[in-house]
């Protein structure tokens, strides 16, 4: 029996809002998963993320501390080099838990991705167009697109049926890169949604 649109049971690990932090290192970027506390404070670390540089087919795994002392979730790209290479997200044994790729056409002017996971199929765009085509101007300049962007750019996926939000990344006003991330869907895994909200940064000149 096929269960309509947006009465699926929540997904097996399910986590309403957290942060995502970036930490830049010589060879790695690292990224913070916390928790966020009712009164909107930081809290426990959830996932720590490491994505390596110069990879030809691009992995960032998720570990449970920051001892990496155990690999538990994933994502991946099916494709080596592909401006809209196919990312699968995997549990700890990997296995699949969804996937996301980027719209390659409709992302040169306004970054545009699916999103897919048991029960939900969203699309994400770049909240505000005419930041978005800021961003790419910037980017051209000589010298200047490679350092610190002055764009807060933030991220809306809705459900391609109903419409209704899935995830919501926003960009805060810092120095090194942070973001807030809310779930509002509860058929969103957390760990497809951490990575969504990881690969947002990490991907972003892909």
């Amino acid at each position: 029996m096929t269960v309509p649109p947006g009465q699926q049971p929540p997904a097996a690990m399910v986590v309403p809002a957290f942060f995502v932090k970036q930490r830049i290192t010589l060879m790695v970027n690292r990224y913070e998963v916390l928790a966020a506390n009712p009164d909107g404070t930081e809290g426990q670390l959830l996932a720590l993320a490491e994505q390596k540089r110069m990879k030809l087919k691009e992995e960032v795994v998720f570990y449970a501390d920051e001892a990496k002392s155990r690999r538990v979730f994933s994502f991946k790209a099916r494709q080596r080099l592909d401006v809209s290479a196919e990312h699968d997200v995997l549990d700890e044994y990997g296995n699949p838990l969804g996937m996301f790729s980027k719209q390659f056409g409709a992302s040169l002017l306004r970054s545009t991705r699916n999103l897919s996971a048991p029960g939900v199929d969203a699309v994400g765009r770049e909240r505000r167009p005419v930041i978005a085509i800021l961003r790419r101007v910037w980017d051209l300049i000589p010298y200047v697109g490679d350092v610190w962007v002055p764009f807060v750019f933030h991220f809306d996926f809705v459900d391609t049926r109903t419409g209704a939000a899935v995830l919501v990344s926003e960009r805060q006003k810092t120095i090194r890169d942070r973001y807030s991330v809310t779930v509002p869907d509860p058929r969103l895994d957390f760990r497809v949604a951490a990575s969504m909200a990881v690969a947002l940064d990490a991907l972003q000149s892909r």
